[in-house]
């Protein structure tokens, strides 16, 4: 509704404005032309001066008294032209407020644009279109070339290359086949595949996202208040260089002539475009901003804290050592340990399968003990694969620090396979890049043991370490940072990390393949799978926030300078008001350099 009102004002003007020069020039008649502006430039004067009402009520900053005070000067003098065009420079300024918001904006809706309609049901052997709202889990659902993928699932039938831009802004085509997962809102490349409902559409990714770009609102950060400070003195510097010239010259002409130059652009109106265009930056590298706010917080940041599994690891156990007794070997120990737990869904036992030799000995027998282990008859021997307490009842097992299987047979120890989450690839080059900006505090706060958590940190390069940490304790940790350290960060991708990135300044959620508990609390969500994408946050936060003060002093000095040339009686008031708008268009596409940011990916 506000964009409508700023066109139809625009167009209310420029329609004023034609009548009026015909009434002037063509049917000389200049006193109708003069009445006709006044009796236009008092009623939008009077609707500025209620949105700024309005607007001051709801928290926000208004339209700036100079520019309803210009208005009112020059038709107090008779300047009428000089009037209309200054009322034509603000209706077209809120215009193209709304024209650069719009285009900041786009890379932002155009996830809105792609969201999945309709889905295909395949049932009995036909296909139906329905509703996405109306597909199931479990549903069996047919994906036609060239479609969005309506829901998460997996793919049953088929293969194909998925276009997955939007979701985690990698360009590059990602291959897919039967059994592996595909999220909603991938458009679909040349072939038709057949998929399995995982998710509801409400609950699918794409839909998690749509919540959160919904979220990504200009807000008024803390940086926009601050401008907003600015105003007080810029108004009071601009009424007394306009009462000065006035008393000194003894010319009310010159108190409207240095008015109508006195932008207050640059501070209701740079600081925002840069924030959301800083936003729509963000997205393009795949990083989802709620509010300009959290610009600012980022740019600002002195400490990052981060969660160890599926944050700086990859979050996938891999089977790192085969520690044996002596005189037995190691592919021996590895394939018992695999084949007595082949049948088991523990996260260890997939990684032991995925290790293992393809041939596996024939098991009987197979028993699991819950929290303990697996045990089954391998070749006549009772083969016991579990906790070391499990492995061998007796407490003979000197424990190893790892995280391990403990392997015995017939009661004789046989050894253990230790298991590591292995390092992002991207990690220590991402811990070094934060050193460099300025970050000198690096955290890991972790629920796992100190031993293992000072082992990561280490090999990456983080500074402090707080393991073995539960959810209420990392808030604790947060909490305690000291404020010459803050703002503080903190990036996690876990359910238990939600509490986490609420109470840091800002929250950051590896998205990719996140919980999506974690992505709704976060201030900020990474979509695609890449740990470095903190340091392009932190980056493009920083430029943004360079940007907007850029663009709001630059048009503070430009205004000044033209106040102080008008004070002499150089400027003509219908002059100044075409240089007054000339002020407002360099501010705004200054700010709008933030949305074209160049950050080294």
């Amino acid at each position: 509704m506000q964009k409508l009102s700023n066109y139809r004002r625009l167009w209310a003007v420029v329609g004023v404005g034609a009548v009026s020069l015909i009434l002037a020039f063509g049917l000389h008649r200049s006193l109708w032309a003069q009445i006709l502006v006044t009796v236009l430039g008092s009623l939008i004067a009077l609707l500025m001066f209620i949105d700024m009402v309005k607007t001051l009520r709801s928290g926000k900053f208004g339209v700036d008294l100079l520019a309803i005070t210009a208005v009112i000067a020059t038709l107090a003098i008779g300047e009428y032209w000089a009037a209309l065009i200054v009322l034509l420079m603000l209706t077209g300024g809120d215009a193209l407020e709304d024209y650069a918001a719009h285009k900041a904006n786009a890379d932002l809706q155009s996830l809105l644009d792609k969201s999945p309609q309709q889905a295909h049901l395949m049932v009995a052997g036909a296909v139906k279109a329905i509703a996405v709202d109306q597909v199931n889990v479990g549903d069996k659902l047919l994906v036609k070339p060239g479609e969005v993928v309506p829901v998460d699932g997996t793919i049953t039938s088929g293969s194909t290359t998925l276009d997955e831009s939007s979701l985690t802004g990698e360009s590059r085509p990602v291959d897919k086949a039967v059994g592996e997962t595909v999220m909603s809102g991938s458009i679909n490349g040349d072939a038709s595949v057949q998929m399995v409902a995982d998710q509801k559409a409400a609950d699918s990714q794409f839909q998690n996202i749509v919540r959160l770009v919904k979220q990504a609102e200009a807000q008024p950060a803390h940086f926009v208040r601050m401008a907003d400070r600015y105003a007080l003195p810029f108004t009071i510097l601009a009424y007394v260089i306009a009462g000065t010239a006035w008393i000194v010259s003894g010319d009310p002409v010159r108190f409207a002539e240095v008015l109508v130059v006195a932008s207050p652009c640059p501070l209701i109106l740079a600081a925002p475009i840069a924030l959301v265009a800083g936003m729509s930056r963000a997205s393009q590298s795949g990083i989802i901003v709620k509010t300009g706010t959290t610009l600012e917080r980022l740019a600002k940041v002195k400490t990052m804290a981060f969660d160890k599994t599926g944050t700086i690891t990859q979050g996938h156990l891999q089977v790192n050592e085969i520690l044996t007794q002596p005189n037995v070997d190691q592919k021996r120990l590895l394939m018992l340990a695999a084949a007595t737990e082949q049948q088991s869904n523990h996260i260890l036992a997939r990684s032991l399968m995925q290790a293992a030799p393809e041939q596996l000995p024939t098991v009987s027998e197979v028993k699991e003990t819950t929290g303990g282990g697996v045990q089954a008859r391998i070749d006549g021997h009772l083969v016991r694969v579990g906790k070391a307490d499990f492995a061998m009842p007796d407490g003979s097992i000197q424990k190893v620090e790892d995280t391990a299987v403990y392997v015995s047979a017939d009661d004789q120890y046989l050894g253990c396979v230790t298991f590591t989450d292995e390092l992002r690839p991207e990690a220590v080059v991402t811990m070094s890049e934060l050193h460099e900006l300025g970050i000198k505090n690096l955290m890991m706060i972790s629920g796992d043991r100190q031993s293992i958590a000072e082992k990561i940190a280490k090999a990456v390069g983080i500074d402090q370490v707080h393991a073995e940490c539960l959810p209420g304790e990392k808030i604790e940790v947060l909490k305690r940072v000291p404020e010459n350290q803050r703002p503080v960060a903190m990036v996690g991708d876990g359910v238990n990390d939600a509490p986490s990135l609420v109470t840091a300044d800002v929250g950051i959620a590896m998205g990719a393949s996140g919980a999506t508990t974690a992505s709704e609390s976060a201030d900020a969500v990474i979509l695609k799978d890449d740990l470095r994408r903190t340091v392009i946050a932190v980056r493009i936060s920083r430029s943004t926030m360079h940007v907007a003060r850029q663009s709001v002093m630059v048009g503070i000095v430009i205004c000044t300078v033209l106040m102080l040339i008008a004070s002499f009686g150089v400027i003509p008031a219908i002059i100044g008001a075409m240089l007054q708008e000339v002020v407002d268009t360099v501010t705004i596409l200054w700010a709008l350099r933030a949305r074209s940011i160049a950050i080294k990916e």
